[in-house]
C-alpha cells in the first residue's frame, strides 16, 4: 500500500520503519519539514517527503502528531479523497502533553473529536501501546502470546485496512467497533498500555469506565514518579495494570 506518516516522533518512526519492512510504500511528513526527520526513520526504506506533496495520492495516511492539532491539517485534507483511509494515534493527556480541551473534557472521544478537526473521518489505532511496545515486541502472526491492539472506525473497509496494518506491525489487530467506542481504548483504560493478548484485549476494553479511567490518566505524573528513575516498560506496563485492580 502507499502509505504515509504524518510525524516521526517515537510513534510515528517506529511505523514508519515497520512499515516499510513489510513492504509498503511509506513516506515520512514532518511539519518542521523533511530534514527535522531522523534518519533512522529511513533505514527500513521510507523516503522524507514535504508535507503537502505527501498527503497526496496515498491509500493511508497516518497520523502520529501530538492530539488537538489536527485542525492545523485540515485545510490540506480538504483535498485528500474520501476513499484515503485516516488513522489517528494520538491520545489526550490535559495538562501534560496538551492543554485542556473543554469538549473531550465533557465528554467528546477523542478520535471523533479529532475527526471533527481535521473535517474527515478517521480510525483509532496504534494509541493503547506503548512506543516502546511498538517498537520491541512486535512478532509475525501466529506467535504464542502475540500482544493486540484496539482499532475502532466507522466502516468495516476502514477498520479493515487498519487491522491489516497493525498485523504488519508485529500485532494481533482487534476489531473494537465505531470510533464512538474508542473511548475504552483512550488513557488510561483497562486496556491502554498493559500489553494484552487478542483472548484478554476483549474483557479490557469491556471493563473501561470513562469517570475512573480519567482519574487513572490524570494521576500518571504521580504514579511515575513513584516508580523512581529510569523505570522499564515491564515497570510502567505493571504500573497500568495495577491501577485496575
Amino acid at each position: 500500500m502507499k502509505i504515509t506518516v504524518v510525524g516521526a516522533g517515537a510513534i510515528g518512526g517506529n511505523l514508519a520503519a515497520r512499515l516499510s519492512a513489510a513492504g509498503h510504500d511509506v513516506q515520512v511528513a514532518h511539519a518542521r519539514g523533511p530534514e527535522a526527520i531522523p534518519a533512522q526513520v529511513l533505514e527500513s526504506g521510507a523516503r522524507a517527503a514535504d508535507l503537502a506533496d505527501a498527503i497526496q495520492d496515498r491509500d493511508v495516511i497516518v497520523l502520529a502528531i501530538p492530539f488537538g492539532v489536527a485542525g492545523k491539517l485540515a485545510d490540506l485534507f480538504a483535498s485528500v479523497p474520501e476513499e484515503t483511509v485516516v488513522i489517528d494515534t494520538a491520545n489526550y493527556y490535559p495538562g501534560m502533553l496538551s492543554e485542556p480541551i473543554e469538549a473531550v473534557d465533557d465528554g467528546q472521544v477523542e478520535s471523533v473529536y479529532t475527526a471533527e478537526l481535521l473535517g474527515r473521518p478517521v480510525v483509532k489505532a496504534w494509541n493503547a501501546a506503548l512506543a516502546e511496545t511498538q517498537r520491541t515486541k512486535g512478532v509475525p502472526a501466529g506467535t504464542p502470546g502475540r500482544l493486540a491492539i484496539p482499532v475502532a472506525g466507522d466502516t468495516e473497509q476502514a477498520r479493515r485496512v487498519a487491522m491489516s496494518l497493525v498485523d504488519d506491525t508485529g500485532f494481533d489487530p482487534y476489531d473494537a467497533g465505531t470510533l464512538a467506542d474508542s473511548w475504552r481504548q483512550q488513557p488510561n483504560s483497562p486496556a491502554y498500555c498493559t500489553e494484552l493478548t487478542l483472548d484478554e484485549l476483549p474483557a479490557a476494553l469491556a471493563a473501561a469506565d470513562r469517570a475512573k479511567d480519567a482519574r487513572v490518566r490524570d494521576s500518571l505524573p504521580e504514579r511515575l514518579a513513584a516508580l523512581g528513575a529510569n523505570p522499564t516498560v515491564a515497570d510502567v506496563v505493571e504500573m497500568n495494570r495495577a491501577a485496575h485492580r
